[in-house]
């Protein structure tokens, strides 16, 4: 046991030490990435303000972020909603497919539909990144979503049902507002790995470079990495404050409905 708590230690240090990194070497008064540090400045976080390029690709990777979450959690709704309240042949098979792309390497599923855009003729740009966000968050809103809607109680519906609502009306008015954290968790999360997902991006993005394409670029040029180490930790504080939120609405969530809170998201 002593064993494992020292593995899960080190491996911790070795994920997250890199990224305490970023702020250490973000205000440091030198374009040189080395110890020791030369000083204190928050020079580089003030040229972020002077990027043009920088502005467009943060403005294109929230366009297709806000898409891909609402997409996403609107697709997860729907399936989580279908895999908790219906039976239907082949039920396991096809969540199971529909759950893939969260198990598949970013690289294959990025060159795979890499190929299928071409043969369509589809030009790359922020819509063929939507799509490949949409297929990569989807999983992830629906195994959010999952927990809310099967921990629900049918008859709640079937009573509303009974008192003369409608199908639509009783999934509205009881069902939706049951699992509105859910649905907020959802889409902060696939939010999030939208900003924050490269690989795809990559593959897809054309001319329209989102945020971490244009970060990757910056890295051939030592004398903007400052610059790239201050944006990097204005993206890291974001993306944790995110998942915070979200944590607090899956918990919100899971306290309103009366159950157990049995961990995270996942």
């Amino acid at each position: 046991m002593r064993g494992l708590r020292i593995y899960t230690l080190l491996y911790l240090a070795f994920l997250y030490l890199p990224i305490v990194l970023l702020p250490i070497f973000a205000f440091n008064d030198s374009t040189v990435i080395a110890f020791p540090l030369a000083g204190f400045t928050t020079q580089w976080f003030t040229e972020l303000a002077d990027i043009p390029a920088l502005h467009a690709a943060v403005l294109t990777s929230l366009k297709i972020a806000l898409v891909t979450a609402a997409v996403s959690t609107l697709l997860g709704i729907c399936a989580a909603r279908a895999a908790a309240r219906y039976r239907f042949p082949a039920k396991g098979g096809i969540m199971g497919l529909v759950m893939l792309p969260l198990v598949l390497p970013e690289i294959i599923v990025a060159v795979s539909l890499l190929v299928v855009f071409l043969q369509l003729g589809l030009q790359l740009s922020a819509l063929t990144v939507i799509l490949g966000h949409v297929l990569i968050c989807t999983p992830f809103c629906i195994a959010i979503l999952n927990g809310a809607f099967q921990s629900l109680d049918n008859a709640l519906e079937e009573a509303a049902v009974d008192l003369g609502e409608t199908g639509w009306g009783a999934f509205r008015l009881v069902i939706l507002p049951l699992v509105m954290p859910g649905i907020v968790a959802s889409m902060l999360i696939a939010f999030t790995i939208s900003m924050d997902e490269f690989i795809i991006a990559f593959f897809l993005s054309g001319t329209e470079a989102t945020l971490p394409v244009y970060l990757w670029g910056q890295l051939r040029f030592p004398q903007r990495l400052p610059a790239v180490m201050a944006l990097g930790t204005i993206l890291v504080a974001a993306s944790v404050i995110l998942l915070t939120i979200a944590e607090l609405a899956r918990r919100r969530g899971v306290r309103k409905r009366g159950d157990t809170d049995t961990g995270g998201f996942l």
